[in-house]
């Protein structure tokens, strides 16, 4: 009985050992789920990646599906519909969403500065002196109502041009989007890398605003501006904490792992489509937008102000509504996988 008793232990020892993930699943609520982004190429959504190819979700026990929108917007209605659990996108929807009455919680930071550039085409713009020149001219954005259209009307509102005073075009975030401003469907784009280096690099993009470099966000919006996140309802995260925990911890590792990775590194850990055919574009795009990028998941306490100070300057009708800013962001859960993996 005693040899018996060893054997069953040592047996279920060994699982153990061989399936710590399945041991992990076994304490999630939801395992299985479903994350919705809007432009999962862009190095705004790097940590994604990362934590997707490098396996640091399956590690956490997370079996994902995650599904690719043409813009924030689009990722955010899949929640909303029901269709996705978790959205991986810009972080003043969740903002905006509560002016709506639809609570939504970042728990997780993906990007510190917008890294979205605002830039005109040389060839329909030639003569561009100022963003009052866009005046009754056509900016391509990733999509209507997504965070490039949210940078367009802010830096709009700036120059005293109200949204309607220019036509938005969704043109995407890959090759359509540099498609559309080299044959001059557009005069202007609101976009991000790898699409912003690939453009200014063959001289199809003069650059008006670059918000991948974080000091010039912060003067921009006058504060920080929180950009890519993990957000979700709050009811998901009240019923599954666990999981929500899980998601933090690997986009945590991936924040850390991004950090440490040179460019040859970051390279061989997206897919082949990501370069849009130019690896060295790709390269420089990331050493652009590094800096922009969380180190380490957190959110800034002041973030949720500088986002409501945007939004309010391009929708007057915020300036009515009652805001509970604490409760559109939580670092619970950053701490926690922190304190998991500290910095190496």
């Amino acid at each position: 009985m005693k040899r018996r008793s060893f054997l069953a232990a040592s047996t279920a020892s060994v699982g153990t050992l061989a399936f710590p993930a399945l041991v992990r699943a076994q304490g999630l609520e939801k395992p299985r789920m479903t994350i919705a982004v809007g432009g999962k190429n862009l190095l705004y959504y790097l940590p994604l990646t990362v934590a997707e190819t490098l396996g640091y979700f399956k590690d956490e026990g997370l079996d994902l599906t995650i599904a690719d929108f043409a813009g924030g917007s689009r990722a955010l209605q899949a929640v909303v519909g029901g269709s996705a659990d978790v959205v991986s996108g810009a972080f003043e929807h969740t903002v905006n969403m509560q002016a709506k009455g639809q609570r939504m919680r970042a728990f997780v930071l993906q990007g510190r500065a917008p890294q979205i550039v605002l830039g005109v085409n040389p060839k329909t713009l030639p003569n561009f002196k100022s963003v009052a020149d866009l005046k009754g001219k056509k900016i391509g954005v990733t999509a209507p109502g997504s965070s490039t259209n949210v940078m367009v009307n802010f830096v709009l509102a700036k120059a005293g041009l109200k949204p309607s005073d220019v036509s938005i075009i969704g043109v995407g975030a890959a090759s359509g989007a540099v498609a559309a401003m080299r044959s001059g469907q557009i005069d202007a784009i609101s976009n991000l890398d790898p699409v912003i280096t690939l453009l200014q690099r063959s001289g199809d993009l003069k650059i008006v605003t670059d918000t991948r470099i974080v000091k010039e966000a912060d003067q921009v919006f006058g504060g920080p501006m929180p950009a890519g996140c993990l957000y979700a309802p709050q009811a998901f995260l009240d019923k599954n904490p666990n999981t929500a925990q899980a998601l933090t911890n690997a986009i945590v590792r991936a924040n850390r792992w991004i950090q440490q990775a040179g460019p040859s590194d970051i390279v061989k850990a997206v897919p082949e489509s990501y370069l849009l055919g130019d690896r060295a574009v790709y390269i420089d795009a990331f050493l652009a937008a590094k800096g922009a990028l969380s180190p380490d998941g957190s959110i800034p306490d002041a973030g949720a102000d500088t986002a409501l100070r945007a939004l309010r300057s391009i929708d007057e009708s915020l300036n009515n509504v009652q805001f509970d800013l604490k409760a559109v962001y939580t670092n619970d859960f950053v701490k926690k996988a922190n304190a998991k993996y500290p910095k190496a």
